[in-house]
């Protein structure tokens, strides 16, 4: 398991304040104790960083490390650094918190570190956000929006829905499902709050605590604690430009398990499953029981032609195929859907009722008319040609500006690049003075087990003149870090 290390904002101590720097900084660093941001066992940056990143001296930052240690929250060891090992410093509040000692006692566990900071900081203004995974507000469909809100004006009353969704959208899905190839009936399909959504509702219906998940490698599922909440097991399977190696893949496991994969426009390496591994991939899960569950949230996000859904050569009900509207309509609406064998459907249908009582019924009615009336296939159409324009622009200016510092695959859809950063650079510095000079990335790490030196470069949410700039931004902090 990688180290968990704390990330640095920009918090800078008030010199107008009548509380002197080194306590302010001490108060700082027991606020992010004390909420949980910063985790038993995180490492601390070196007093070094700390002071560059305060903008204080390092005798501050000496005496600042010795009070926290004289309260038993941190430790220093020369070889391993400064760690978090307590947070007994609560005792001496006022008033005793009850929730100080409990709000990480639940079992869901917590984010990674780094992607708490990423989901704060994507709200800050000013910020140049380099790794977001979803598009462009300003592609936003905004009149087709408006014809779909027209409808709704003539509603009698909203009340809930029946279990698996609204029937209407659940036979829209179906039809619209066929021309991928997939052939089903409304009752096997549920309507979720996005296919996240999906995901947990697998983990806890369909799967026991003793199971296995195996993934590629990397993969979005290594970013979420979804599954291991529900304490189950991740396996990393790697991958090459065809896709998952399901040969390795263990022909005998006395776990319970089931594949997840991305085959169209993978997240985070944009590799798109061919024909022939989808179809090997399949035969090899049917001939060893293996479920799989095929995550389709980039499929519509093709530029060219790509290979139909593997749910689409599925004979023998063996593929549960998540859908969503996020990557394409709008995250906000938080609509998806699963399509799985009447059973299977049943049961995600009646754990979905005892967490939320059903999808938003205005999101399923905006959903529904948008297919019916053809909006969102001529949306996806658009969104398309506008995506391929951001790839190619994107790929031209890593180019021009980063050139041989970096080397990566043109993907044939979704929104991301994969970039390797070729020089033995720490991703987490790299996070770190980049977000100083105001650009957010997603480092690799965040999506495999072991360290990386990529980057996950979204092309999707800044427009053209923002990602160059964010792009000559991240190039001056690649080239500080190589100077220090």
């Amino acid at each position: 398991m990688k180290e968990q290390r704390v990330i640095l904002t920009d918090w800078r101590p008030d010199r107008s304040s009548h509380l002197p720097v080194y306590q302010q900084i001490i108060q700082y660093i027991s606020e992010n104790i004390r909420t949980g941001i910063w985790g038993l066992g995180y490492l601390l940056p070196t007093q070094r960083d700390m002071a560059a990143s305060f903008q204080v001296n390092r005798s501050t930052i000496r005496t600042v490390m010795e009070e926290l240690a004289s309260y038993g929250i941190v430790e220093s060891n020369q070889k391993a650094g400064t760690r978090i090992v307590g947070n007994t410093w609560s005792l001496m509040l006022s008033s005793k918190n009850y929730w100080t000692d409990t709000v990480t006692e639940g079992s869901f566990h917590s984010n990674q570190l780094m992607i708490q900071t990423i989901n704060r900081m994507e709200f800050e203004e000013g910020i140049l956000r380099l790794g977001t995974g979803e598009p462009d507000p300003s592609l936003f469909p905004k009149e087709m929006w408006g014809k779909a809100i027209t409808k709704l004006q003539r509603l009698d009353s909203l009340g809930y829905l029946e279990p698996l969704g609204m029937l209407a959208l659940r036979c829209a899905i179906a039809d619209y499902a066929v021309q991928k190839g997939i052939h089903c009936t409304p009752q096997q399909i549920l309507i979720t709050s996005g296919s996240l959504q999906a995901l947990q509702l697998i983990s806890v219906s369909l799967l026991g605590k003793d199971s296995v998940v195996y993934t590629e490698e990397p993969s979005y599922l290594n970013s979420l604690n979804v599954i291991q909440s529900a304490g189950i097991s991740l396996t990393s399977i790697s991958m090459d430009p065809e896709g998952i190696l399901f040969h390795k893949i263990p022909a005998v496991e006395k776990r319970s398990r089931i594949l997840y994969t991305i085959p169209a426009n993978q997240n985070p390496t944009g590799i798109t499953m061919s024909k022939a591994r989808r179809k090997q991939l399949y035969e090899y899960c049917a001939l060893h029981q293996i479920p799989i569950i095929e995550d389709g949230a980039y499929e519509e996000l093709y530029y060219e032609s790509q290979p139909l859904p593997i749910k689409a050569m599925d004979h023998s009900d063996l593929v549960l195929s998540l859908g969503t509207a996020s990557k394409t309509l709008s995250p906000g609406l938080r609509i998806g859907w699963v399509i799985a064998q009447e059973a299977v459907v049943a049961r995600l249908g009646d754990v979905k009722m005892q967490m939320d009582y059903g999808a938003s019924s205005v999101s399923q009615l905006i959903f529904l008319e948008f297919l019916q009336s053809g909006m969102y296939q001529e949306h996806c159409s658009f969104l398309r040609k506008e995506m391929c324009e951001r790839r190619d622009h994107a790929v031209i200016t890593m180019r021009n500006v980063l050139g041989d510092l970096v080397e990566f695959d043109i993907p044939g859809g979704g929104f991301y690049l994969w970039v390797r950063v070729k020089a033995a650079i720490p991703m987490d510095k790299l996070f770190e003075e980049a977000l100083k000079a105001g650009v957010l990335l997603n480092p690799g790490d965040i999506y495999t087990k072991d360290s990386t030196r990529r980057l996950r470069i979204s092309y999707a949410y800044l427009k053209k003149e923002e990602f160059t700039k964010a792009v000559k931004m991240l190039g001056k902090c690649i080239d500080s870090l190589l100077r220090k």
